[in-house]
């Protein structure tokens, strides 16, 4: 494992990150400047870099913006006293793993870089696997067509549109077609657009100028210059905001983007690979993606099958998902029984193979002995749970945990005010323990199940949620005044107004 960099001009900050991280056995390498550690990126790369952000000479931003210039995956922690909080949201805009504000606890500054480093050796291992195993197992006709497809695009720079529900592996598809593209010894660029907020992705796509905005203290790259000469992949596409649908529509018409900010058009030579689990033709019908867009994007089109249509393909899948866990994991590989392979092929699996990659980590971990048989097998599996559709929103554990958010109000007391008792304890009459353990069993089964189907952003999903039940039943105990709402609720005013906007919630009156 390669040494986590730490630059910092004060000497006693290097030296206490130096000795922590040595308890925990892990290998540092210490600059006291930005410009050593650049220079010494031109020979070496680190595992995870932590930087301050105010230095002599060069900044820490601007050490973060050499570094994702050539090293896009590589964990970045930026190191910010209180009173440079605005500097730490450039930082994020920059694509910093994330901020430590000083003075720091020193135990949750080791945990943090633990986090980072947890990322980038799963990001190592992915690339590894890449270099060392086929890009793509399947033996299913659905999968050979998949990959005589590939075999036909192999020497084209054409723009290609990768359908399929989610999980399928678009992107192992899109990696494929780069690696066996003239343009594979140039960078290949994977952006979700859907795990992008609207107001950062135009940002991301194309860079920003110095001032462009708020904390754009650094002129920045965006991924196209990113990917200048190879291959931008730019997944669920369909979730891309209308606007920008048009600046993109532009890069592919004629070949030239403007940063954020910026008046000097700049030529993109870039394949674009784009991917979507959506229906690209009924939101073009609904109004929601641009027409003409969709036409340059569909010049040639792959359809991914689901696992539902290889099922053959689930026994190869699972010995290789499990062998690969077992290597990450230093332990040796479980083995499935034919009964317990089965009946896996006998699941629909909506989550595709993602979840079926999921279940074996699971399975590696959890499962008691080396031989699993099926009642080895998660619970909700055998008992035929936790397999609702993907896209699903009504589930009924979802259903649940909203009728518990959002009960009845507390009666008021005798002086007109709502019940004031501590979260979790008892309400008069009722059972508080059965209660509190029912809906957090609901929101541990709905985060299963959202898990288990390989839903994407399922903190932000189940965090709307739980957020719009509480403002509404606030909104519902304050008749709509949403002042006295917040107050109840121990929010800022400005606060509850953002999201009552975000979360579309009606109702809601000023006092």
């Amino acid at each position: 494992m390669k040494p986590i960099w730490i630059v910092d001009d004060d000497e006693s900050i290097r030296w206490v990150l130096e000795k922590a991280l040595a308890r925990e056995s892990l290998a540092t390498q210490s600059f006291s400047n930005a410009s050593d550690a650049m220079a010494a990126l031109q020979k070496s790369v680190p595992q995870v870099l932590v930087s301050d952000i105010r230095m002599p000479g060069e900044s820490g931003l601007e050490l973060l913006q050499a570094v994702k210039a050539k090293h896009p995956g590589l964990p970045v922690i930026i190191m910010t006293a209180f009173s440079d909080l605005d500097s730490a949201v450039a930082a994020f805009q920059g694509g910093a793993f994330e901020y430590l504000a000083k003075p720091f606890d020193l135990d949750k500054a080791v945990g943090l870089i633990r986090r980072a480093l947890e990322e980038s050796l799963r990001e190592a291992s992915v690339e590894q696997a890449s270099t060392e195993t086929p890009e793509i197992l399947g033996q299913a006709p659905a999968m050979q067509d998949v990959f005589r497809a590939i075999g036909r695009l192999s020497q084209s720079n054409v723009t290609v549109l990768i359908t399929g529900e989610s999980g399928t592996g678009k992107e192992l598809v899109a990696r494929a077609l780069h690696k066996h593209s003239p343009r594979a010894s140039q960078p290949f660029i994977a952006l979700n657009t859907a795990a992008i907020p609207k107001d950062l992705l135009e940002s991301e796509l194309f860079g920003h100028e110095r001032g462009a905005f708020t904390g754009a203290q650094a002129t920045r790259r965006g991924r196209f210059e990113q990917a200048e000469g190879g291959t931008l992949f730019l997944d669920e596409i369909g979730d891309m905001p209308f606007d920008l649908q048009t600046r993109l529509l532009r890069v592919l018409s004629d070949g030239h983007f403007y940063r954020v900010g910026g008046h000097q058009p700049l030529k993109a030579n870039v394949r674009v690979i784009a991917a979507t689990h959506q229906n690209l033709e009924q939101r073009v019908k609904e109004g929601l993606f641009r027409e003409d867009l969709y036409h340059r994007l569909n010049v040639i089109r792959l359809r991914l099958p689901s696992l539902r249509e290889r099922r053959e393909d689930i026994p190869i899948l699972t010995r290789y998902f499990l062998a690969q866990s077992a290597k990450q994991l230093g332990v040796e590989a479980k083995r499935m029984s034919d009964n317990a392979l089965q009946f896996l092929s006998s699941l629909d699996l909506p989550g595709n193979v993602r979840q079926l990659e999921n279940l074996c980590n699971w399975i590696t971990v959890m499962a008691p002995g080396q031989a699993v048989e099926v009642k080895d097998l998660p619970q909700e599996l055998t008992e035929g749970q936790g397999f609702l559709s993907a896209t699903n929103t009504s589930a009924p554990a979802a259903a649940g945990i909203a009728q518990l958010a959002v009960a009845p109000a507390q009666p008021a007391d005798g002086n007109g005010n709502g019940s004031n008792r501590a979260p979790g304890a008892a309400p008069a009459g009722g059972n508080g323990i059965a209660e509190h353990a029912s809906w957090i069993a609901l929101l541990e089964t709905e985060a299963a199940q959202m898990l288990s189907a390989g839903r994407p952003e399922v903190m932000d999903a189940l965090g709307r949620q739980f957020e719009s039940a509480l403002i509404k039943t606030a909104l519902k105990h304050t008749h709509g005044r949403k002042n006295d709402a917040a107050v109840r609720l121990g929010i800022g005013r400005n606060t509850i107004t953002r999201k009552i906007h975000e979360l579309g919630i009606d109702g809601a009156k000023d006092d």
